[in-house]
């Protein structure tokens, strides 16, 4: 009896787990909480008074539930980074564009389904600069039973890379905005929240990470900085990649990582068999291109080996330092970029579009915009600085794209003429045009339900060539192509990687060059695309995508949750 009961009890479960839809509930409380960096006390805008903010995990395929509630005075929107949001645009999260933001004592729940994806993506604020502190990781595990494409970790470490700020970022930005000149740059960069050893007395706010000798540890690491792309490298150890925004990929080994805000990037540390008799500093400090002035710099952790029966316990032991590539080397940054590449098995197939319906070209970069009447700004010749797509810097509406798109009320909201090209050519990496001035406006790009895109990224000198790592909501990408100089459209193409291209949701357009992009719209609503260095997207880098229901019913975008927040 007991036998039968117990092969009962044993035997369905695998059965069960393959359909398994888990619905995990979280509940956010956004409040104030006093947290002290670098000898300075400030209150920051948290979840939970956790910072960083707490851990989602969840398995592919399971449904999450998270109930933000804002006990605080800024209005406040989250977005779950990387998620596909499959028919779900109503949880995206970008403020103004898919929802209102949750006003002050108002709450809003998100509601979505993670499908077809695994890995590491993370959650943070979309709304002006609150996700300096707003930010945390989320975790998806591959379904029950199915394996990492590789080696099974030991452990597995989530390092998260923030921005701190020992001002208020919110005064920051918001005073930037008023004189048309850059906001300040940052004070310190912070692993998992704390600055580390090389900044002023940080030595107790330092990241340690523990390893047993012989162990493989998978590092689930994420950018969270707000305007500033990161080298990393741990002294003394090499790093396998094996996956890029929740995306496997064929294995990399290197020294040092290239990460921009709004990458994740999953890496093996295999540790040394043997104990060694030192720590090994972890790095990670700024590549950065732009003409601008930025926080040079660097973030440090420690690696620390457990020592066999207390040895070497008193003895303080040497702290080796890695070797990062210098603060502009686009040289490593276009090599590190090109080595990504999807597995394209059967199992994880790259599913590149083969035909292109669509084609456009963007210029991005930044340019001026003229001060407003009866007032005095710090860019240059009495000018604001500003940034744009094609010329055009976006203007936020002050209702949701999505509703106005859903409801046929975009009249006055939006307009679908998004230009495909910029409005004149010149030399982009070149000597820029004379007139560097902006248009602005709220406009967007309409696409047919199931268009498959290419967008080919150029960045311009205006200003100055930079680095711009472009994040593109409710869709991942291929990167077919990148290079520097002009895109050459009657060479360039033939080169393009049709057969294992990098799948991505955020892809660096580099320094004085280009990267071309091919997705698939197959998911309906309004869909952000902009800059994650946010002083560009506070500036205007930054566009929409209208994707249009298909005829079934599997492609229409459902109405919005009733608790959906009102302008």
């Amino acid at each position: 009896m007991f036998l039968a009961l117990f092969a009962m009890w044993i035997l369905p479960e695998p059965a069960l787990a393959k359909h398994a839809r888990v619905t995990r509930h979280y509940k956010f409380n956004i409040g104030m909480k006093n947290v002290t960096r670098l000898c300075q006390t400030k209150s920051i805008v948290t979840v939970n008074g956790q910072f960083p903010g707490p851990r989602i995990i969840a398995r592919e395929g399971d449904r999450l539930l998270i109930k933000v509630v804002n006990h605080v005075k800024y209005n406040v929107t989250l977005h779950w980074h990387g998620v596909r949001q499959l028919r779900s645009g109503w949880a995206d999260g970008p403020a103004y564009i898919t929802q209102c933001p949750i006003q002050t004592g108002q709450s809003y729940v998100y509601n979505f389904t993670v499908t077809g994806q695994r890995g590491t993506l993370f959650w943070h604020a979309h709304i002006s600069w609150l996700r300096a502190t707003l930010y945390g990781p989320i975790v998806i595990l591959p379904k029950r039973h199915a394996s990492y494409p590789f080696p099974q970790p030991f452990k597995e470490v989530p390092m998260i890379f923030g921005e701190w700020w020992k001002a208020d970022t919110e005064k920051i930005i918001n005073q930037a905005l008023q004189t048309g000149a850059a906001p300040n740059i940052s004070d310190a960069f912070t692993i998992n929240g704390l600055p580390g050893p090389l900044y002023n007395c940080s030595a107790k706010d330092t990241f340690k990470l523990k390893v047993k000798p012989g162990k493989t540890y998978l590092l689930r690491m994420i950018n969270a900085a707000l305007n500033d792309e990161l080298f990393f490298s741990i002294a003394n150890h090499t790093l396998t990649v094996v996956e890029t925004d929740a995306v496997y990929v064929k294995p990399i080994k290197t020294k040092v990582v290239l990460i921009t805000p709004g990458q994740t990037t999953n890496v093996l540390l295999k540790a040394k068999h043997k104990s060694p008799n030192a720590s090994f500093l972890i790095a990670a400090r700024p590549y950065a291109t732009g003409p601008a002035s930025f926080d040079n710099t660097t973030t440090a952790g420690v690696l620390e080996y457990e020592q066999p029966n207390n040895a070497n316990k008193n003895k303080k032991l040497p702290l080796l330092k890695p070797a990062l590539p210098k603060f502009n080397d686009t040289n490593f940054a276009m090599q590190f970029s090109k080595k990504i590449r999807s597995l394209a098995t059967a199992k994880f197939p790259a599913k590149v579009p083969r035909k292109v319906d669509r084609r456009f070209f963007f210029t991005v970069g930044l340019g001026l915009s003229p001060c407003p009447q009866n007032q005095t700004c710090q860019g240059p010749n009495n000018t604001m600085l500003a940034a744009s797509v094609n010329n055009v810097s976006f203007a936020q509406p002050n209702v949701a794209l999505l509703q106005a798109h859903f409801f046929n009320k975009s009249k006055g909201v939006y307009t679908t003429d998004f230009p495909a090209n910029p409005p004149f050519k010149f030399n982009y990496t070149g000597t820029p045009p004379s007139n560097i001035m902006v248009s602005s406006g709220t406009r967007a790009v309409a696409l047919p339900f199931n268009a498959s895109v290419e967008v080919v990224m150029q960045d311009t000198s205006i200003i100055g060539a930079e680095s711009h790592p472009l994040h593109l909501h409710g869709f991942n990408f291929f990167v077919v192509g990148q290079g520097f100089g002009n895109f050459d459209p009657s060479k360039d193409p033939a080169k393009f990687n049709l057969v294992d291209p990098a799948e991505r949701n955020t892809v660096g357009v580099p320094s004085g060059g280009w990267v071309a992009i091919r997705f698939l719209a197959d998911n309906p609503g309004a869909w952000f695309m902009h800059c994650h260095l946010e002083v560009h997207t506070s500036w205007g880098l930054k566009m929409a995508w209208i994707v249009n229901d298909g005829k079934g019913p599997k492609q229409k975008l459902p109405p919005p949750p009733s608790d959906l927040p009102k302008c």
